[in-house]
């Protein structure tokens, strides 16, 4: 009698400690953190994003004009919050190796994973005068970075901060400044496209399936890929080009600052569609194709979009 009672006080205990584990884990499942959902709110002037720390979203974030204002946000499943901070007006943002490299007006900046950030290269290191440093993206390699010098983004636009017509007089005055710098991750820089007609205050620069640069020409419009080493205009024309990126499939990817716009261009026809309008201003988007998306800062709208690319 004693003895089936042992056992019965044995098979409860142990079917309770089962309850319990089970019970644990589904709890344990129910608090795990929640898939990050966009849009996403980040702060004043979003321009650029990319993946770094952990599978996070880093964004570079200018603020007002004040010096010193402008941050790194951080986007992860806890939600946004400040990384690093005390820059001007940080621009393009790329992760390689364990650093965040990103620039700013004249200047690159690195951050470390604990958000400590340190001058890369300064102005005085670019073998020609920088005067608005733009947009970066990795090289091919991934040994370095592209960075891109708009030039003198001044003569760019009338009274009223729109771009000049195309064939109008004060668009021929427009000085051919802008360049691509490569920096390799020891700080040497060399130029890697020089001034040309075809890219007028350049903005994006991308890295395609050849490992050859891509460019967006702000002010053109174009969208400028290499074939047989020159620079070529796709078809199509997308005034305020900002972002450039190209999928594994060949197709390719523009966004219009200016416009508000996101387009998808077929890599067979050249064919352009929409994948997004409407926006504020349609800034330096990051490429995740595992996830069928760009991110895409609205920068004007303090937003992070994700858009759609499998239409």
């Amino acid at each position: 009698m004693n003895k089936s009672s042992d056992v019965a006080n044995y098979s409860l205990r142990q079917m309770i400690v089962g309850m319990t584990i089970i019970a644990m884990t589904l709890f344990a499942g129910c608090t795990s953190l929640p898939e990050i959902q966009f849009p996403v709110k980040v702060g004043v002037k979003p321009e650029s994003i990319t993946k770094g720390f952990n599978g996070n979203y880093y964004v570079s974030v200018m603020n007002g004009s004040e010096a010193g204002d402008g941050e790194i946000v951080e986007i992860s499943k806890s939600g946004v919050k400040v990384f690093a901070t005390g820059f001007d007006e940080p621009k393009g943002i790329v992760y390689i190796g364990d650093r965040l490299y990103f620039s700013d007006l004249t200047r690159i900046w690195q951050v470390d994973k604990e958000g400590t950030a340190s001058i890369f290269v300064d102005k005085e290191s670019f073998p020609y005068e920088v005067l608005y440093l733009n947009d970066v993206a990795v090289d091919a390699e991934g040994k370095g970075i592209y960075v891109v010098d708009m030039g003198a983004t001044k003569y760019m636009r009338d009274e009223n901060n729109k771009l000049w017509p195309l064939d109008s007089e004060q668009a021929k005055l427009i000085p051919q400044l802008g360049r691509i710098y490569h920096v390799d991750l020891g700080g040497q820089v060399s130029v890697a496209q020089d001034t040309s007609p075809l890219m007028l205050n350049p903005n994006g620069v991308g890295v395609d399936n050849n490992g050859d640069i891509m460019v967006g020409a702000f002010f053109l419009g174009n969208f400028l890929v290499k074939r047989d080493g020159e620079l070529t205009p796709l078809k199509g024309q997308f005034r305020g080009a900002d972002a450039v990126e190209q999928d594994s499939n060949g197709d390719y990817y523009i966004s219009s600052w200016a416009l508000g716009t996101v387009w998808k261009i077929d890599g067979q026809t050249e064919e352009s569609m929409v994948l997004i309008d409407g926006l504020q201003s349609a800034a330096d988007f990051y490429l995740e194709e595992d996830k069928g998306r760009l991110l895409v800062p609205d920068m004007m709208a303090g937003t992070i979009y994700a858009v759609d690319i499998n239409r």
